[in-house]
């Protein structure tokens, strides 16, 4: 169990699981409440890491957005623009949207690292997690989610994540 020394947090604790994401059509969609609904251990952790992993090469993550849904509909658009279909791209077995969705997958990236602070998310207050859907017609999205930290006291009260050391000044 973690012990705490003048607010700086010893001892660790790693928790992993794999989810599934609702199948979603092409775009850009804000997928934070689902995924926090599937990972109640969350809240276990006072201070750390969530590293979220896409377990696919024609979707991505990203953190952006998370009010105005306009932006989604926007970076779709210009994904759109920047990697067109159409072209004549070698790898087509799939389909024609197969091989722009791999190239707009390797553009946004297959993974995110959010800090954790006191059970949650530490996210911006705008900014939420996204799935870009690449593809026409995919099915549900498959996720590795993986909490790093330390965990709150036995009794269930938040140990202070931010040691006295790191805020006075030299």
């Amino acid at each position: 169990m973690a012990s705490s020394t003048r607010g700086i947090q010893i001892g660790s604790a790693w928790f992993q699981k794999k989810m599934n994401l609702r199948p979603q059509h092409r775009g850009v969609h804000l997928v934070t409440e689902e995924i926090l609904k599937q990972m109640p251990e969350l809240r276990q952790f006072s201070v750390g890491l969530c590293h979220i992993q896409m377990l696919h090469t024609s979707a991505s993550l990203a953190i952006n957005e998370n009010w105005d849904p306009d932006v989604r509909d926007d970076m779709e658009m210009m994904l759109n623009k920047i990697v067109p279909e159409g072209l004549p791209y070698r790898h087509s077995c799939e389909g024609p949207d197969d091989m722009p969705a791999h190239v707009k997958a390797c553009f946004l990236g297959s993974s995110v690292t959010i800090p954790i602070t006191n059970g949650k998310l530490n996210l911006g207050t705008w900014q939420g997690i996204w799935l870009c859907e690449h593809r026409d017609r995919a099915g549900s999205r498959k996720l590795i989610v993986t909490l790093n930290g330390c965990l709150h006291d036995s009794d269930q009260s938040p140990v202070s994540p931010i040691s006295p050391i790191a805020s006075t000044s030299s």
